[in-house]
């Protein structure tokens, strides 16, 4: 099992749908801020995204990425998703959640608060879907889904809807027991199985092994 924190899915609608001017130095400190724009460089935990009215510098946790993964480079066409960070002494930048990189259709992950901070919650930050975070108690491949215990509940989270399974032996993200992951999605109603937690996307915060 990989021990890495990336993830694939279809994410075509991201970069089709219509642009929407975002202005990241107008948002306050720790705001959520998801947006598009090309690389046009790269340094060890950081890079430049040109957004189309300007630049701002993204970062991501050194410590959270996997070294033996993709490298950006300059004409990336990505999607970032995270916190604006806005201390008093410092330049505005954004510190990366996700970035989704559309060349190779995958997402990867860099926690945008300090690792030692996350811990297991239930939060939304868009009006749709809803983010689970917690521990895989269980898995079942076959039946592409896992069990999740968010510290406040259990709740089975099904997978066939990604463009991948990330519970088999195959691919960049292979999930297991003991693993800590963010999952985005939605409550769903299972004909045999009741209310299920519908993925749209998966994030290993964790992996166990």
């Amino acid at each position: 099992m990989n021990n890495t924190r990336i993830l694939t899915f279809a994410s075509l609608t991201l970069f089709a749908l219509p642009a929407v001017a975002i202005n990241p130095y107008a948002l306050e400190d720790d705001s959520w801020i998801s947006i598009n724009g090309e690389v046009t460089s790269v340094t060890a935990d950081a890079f430049e995204l040109d957004y189309g009215d300007g630049q701002i510098t993204v970062e991501m946790d050194d410590g959270d990425r996997d070294a033996d993964g993709y490298k950006l480079i300059q004409g990336d066409e990505v999607r970032v998703s995270g916190m604006i960070d806005d201390d008093f002494y410092d330049l505005t930048t954004i510190e990366a959640s996700s970035v989704y990189v559309k060349n190779i259709d995958t997402y990867f992950y860099a926690s945008a608060m300090d690792e030692e901070d996350i811990g297991y919650s239930i939060i939304s930050p868009s009006v749709t879907d809803t983010v689970v975070q917690g521990t895989i108690t269980s898995v079942d491949a076959n039946g592409e889904q896992f069990t999740l215990d968010s510290g406040l509940q259990e709740l089975t989270v099904e997978v066939d809807e990604l463009t991948y399974n990330p519970l088999d032996n195959e691919g960049f993200q292979q999930l297991d027991v003991g693993d800590r992951v963010s999952v985005q999605g939605s409550i769903d109603h299972d004909f045999f199985e009741g209310r299920v937690f519908e993925a749209n996307y998966v994030t290993t915060l964790y992996s166990a092994s």
